[in-house]
């Protein structure tokens, strides 16, 4: 359609005149015409492409924003299903949301954890199965290795499956201990099964604990109290000391202990008062071997058969330890007038403690009467070998 350049009235084509204004239409209007008509061909094609293309990545975001809230959806049911601990259908769950979106991150590591989950109830159900049979290493170690896989997870969910092998490794291990306590271990495997059972986290565990601890205290205290009849303090003490160790708080064993203490102090005074005495008595004894030594039992005078004059006499050892040579030295007298002195040796030469020894002298040059002399002994010597 054209249009008068002057009034702008719809002409003709191949008109000369504009019928509305009666001016001279140019001679190239349709030539114009025809330029305009391409011109707006050339503007409305791009605009309608980028109206298409605009309408294609609306739609587009529009999917891609469903599939995201889908995704998310899912995922949030997952995660409420792995918090009631039904795993497999957060799996489910898990997977739909990867479906909707391959690469949502959040949901391939829950999904993992799941999976890693699936597998750890699978490994506290086979334990349970060793438990049955008795293999309890076996059972200890699936469930050392369910648990090192959570290493690089936490979380609320990782708490609860983290409990649930802590709870059945104590299963595992009190059943454990059970069977060795049947077999009657020593004291000193009882110290160990202590550790063990005071680990374990459960009530029959307690009591096991309990028992064990008392049988500990029971014999420290017996062998304790064997050791002190004995006077073997030091080793009563390491006993007790030892028993402590497992039993801090037993009053039994801190009674024992103060006891000993106080029957060791009370020892040693008596043995230094008893060293000391013996050492008085040893001075005593001393002084008495060196002093008092021999006791003069009799002595007499007598005229033999040819009317010599025979002095005879009996010494006893009074001393605590041998002595020898022994001495007597004696005099006679008339009228209390000493008119002769003379030694003479006891025999045999040594005399033990309690021993008595003789001695005999005649002296051939006196022929007088003994009923008119006296004997005097002056003085006995002796010595020791100590």
């Amino acid at each position: 359609m054209l249009h008068c350049p002057y009034c702008g009235s719809v002409v003709k084509e191949e008109e000369q005149f504009c019928v509305s204004c009666g001016e001279e239409l140019p001679e190239d209007i349709n030539e114009r015409y025809t330029n305009k008509k391409h011109y707006k061909k050339l503007w409305v094609m791009p605009f309608i492409t980028l109206v298409m293309v605009l309408l294609a990545v609306s739609l587009y975001q529009g999917y891609l924003q469903k599939q995201t809230s889908q995704a998310k959806q899912n995922y949030e049911l997952g995660e409420k299903s792995l918090a009631e601990e039904d795993y497999d259908a957060a799996k489910d769950y898990f997977t739909k949301a990867l479906d909707e979106k391959s690469n949502f991150k959040q949901g391939k590591t829950a999904l993992e954890f799941v999976k890693n989950a699936l597998a750890i109830k699978d490994s506290i159900v086979e334990s349970t199965k060793e438990l049955e049979e008795n293999n309890f290493q076996s059972a200890l170690t699936l469930l050392n290795d369910a648990e090192a896989s959570l290493k690089n997870y936490n979380g609320a969910a990782t708490t609860n499956l983290v409990d649930d092998i802590v709870l059945q490794r104590s299963t595992v291990k009190l059943e454990q201990l059970k069977a060795l306590l049947e077999e009657n271990p020593s004291i000193d495997e009882l110290k160990v099964l202590l550790w063990e059972a005071d680990a374990i986290k459960s009530d029959e565990a307690v009591q096991i604990t309990e028992s064990i601890r008392n049988q500990i205290i029971d014999f420290s205290y017996t062998k304790a109290s064997e050791q002190l009849s004995m006077k073997q303090f030091s080793d009563a003490q390491l006993i007790v000391e030892d028993g402590l160790k497992y039993a801090p708080n037993s009053e039994k064993l801190l009674s024992l202990k103060t006891t000993i203490e106080k029957e060791k102090v009370s020892f040693e005074v008596t043995q230094q008062e008893r060293i000391q005495q013996a050492l008085d008595t040893a001075e005593e004894e001393r002084e008495m071997n060196e002093n008092d030594a021999v006791e003069l039992i009799s002595v007499d005078i007598e005229n033999d058969e040819q009317g010599n004059l025979v002095v005879k006499g009996e010494v006893k050892s009074v001393a605590t330890i041998p002595i020898n040579s022994v001495l007597v030295e004696y005099s006679l007298l008339t009228n209390e007038n000493e008119f002769l002195s003379n030694t003479v040796y006891v025999y045999p030469d040594t005399l033990y403690p309690n021993e008595t020894g003789k001695f005999e002298f005649t002296h051939y040059d006196i022929k007088e009467n003994v009923k008119e002399m006296d004997i005097n002994v002056k003085k006995i010597t002796w010595y020791t070998n100590y």
